[in-house]
């Protein structure tokens, strides 16, 4: 376990005091006072990490702690919570377990459509209403994927498709459909689109690590992440997800050797990043 203050807390993850009390008396963390401080696992920082990209989502507290509860009830005991993906639709919460979707309100799953998000909203749009993608340039082509990706996730797809058609070796394309194919759950195509390319790339590295994590490789994943790293030693997720894979293997040194630097580059970011 790891000791953190009220300050560290606030630094590290932008959650408040009270808040971090909630969540204990909720029962979603299960700190331990130890010589003054408050020790935190790693289970407990993935739950702090997940309160905070919801509160970032403007999700109301209530929401969180029912949302948070919900999850623990759905995993077979000893499942960790990052053993699943949280999305934001709009004022709904999603969560993406396996290649299975579904609203944590609800408990009803999202099937036989294509789902993806950003900028805290999702779009759920029938494939057979997906408009296909026209021809053109590589980067016009991957200009049309980005602009499609809030409205028509397919004929995102479609674009990014079409620009590797053109281009083999267009990286951003490469890791933008492999994403909008890892949210749909068609994990062995965005593997497939990941390896595939020809430019080694610290974020589709790191992609395809959290792609390999989901499926249970973990040795697989350490060695994605690894790979990140190499190409770009200021990724700090990397770090922390290295940690915990090795925390979960029972790697003390190297465990801790990672959040150690995960600490370091965390605290270098300006605030609001």
């Amino acid at each position: 376990m790891y000791a953190y203050d009220a300050k560290d807390l606030k630094h590290r993850f932008g959650i408040e005091a009270s808040a971090v009390r909630s969540l204990t008396r909720a029962g979603h963390i299960h700190p331990v006072r130890q010589k003054g401080r408050m020790h935190y696992s790693f289970q407990d920082l993935i739950v702090l990490r997940t309160a905070t990209a919801l509160r970032a989502a403007k999700i109301p507290g209530q929401r969180i702690s029912r949302t948070l509860r919900r999850i623990r009830e759905s995993l077979p005991e000893g499942m960790p919570l990052s053993g699943l993906s949280i999305i934001v639709l709009g004022d709904r919460i999603a969560i993406r377990e396996g290649q299975q979707l579904w609203e944590s309100d609800s408990g009803q799953y999202a099937l036989a459509l294509e789902v993806t998000g950003e900028a805290g909203a999702i779009q759920m749009i029938d494939r057979r209403a997906a408009v296909p993608a026209s021809g053109g340039s590589a980067e016009e082509l991957f200009a049309r994927g980005l602009e499609l990706e809030g409205s028509d996730p397919h004929g995102s797809r479609q674009a990014y498709e079409a620009c590797l058609a053109v281009e083999v070796h267009h990286t951003e394309a490469r890791i933008n459909l492999g994403r909008l194919l890892h949210l749909t759950g068609e994990v062995a195509e965005a593997e497939r689109i990941y390896r595939g390319a020809t430019i080694a790339d610290a974020l589709l590295s790191f992609n395809l690590a959290v792609l390999l994590e989901d499926q249970g490789r973990q040795a697989e994943a350490m060695l994605a992440y690894r790979e990140a790293l190499a190409l770009d030693p200021g990724m700090a997720d990397a770090h922390f997800n290295l940690a915990r894979l090795h925390e979960h293997a029972g790697n003390t040194k190297d465990c801790f050797r990672h959040l150690l630097a995960y600490r370091r580059l965390a605290s270098q970011k300006p605030p609001g990043i």
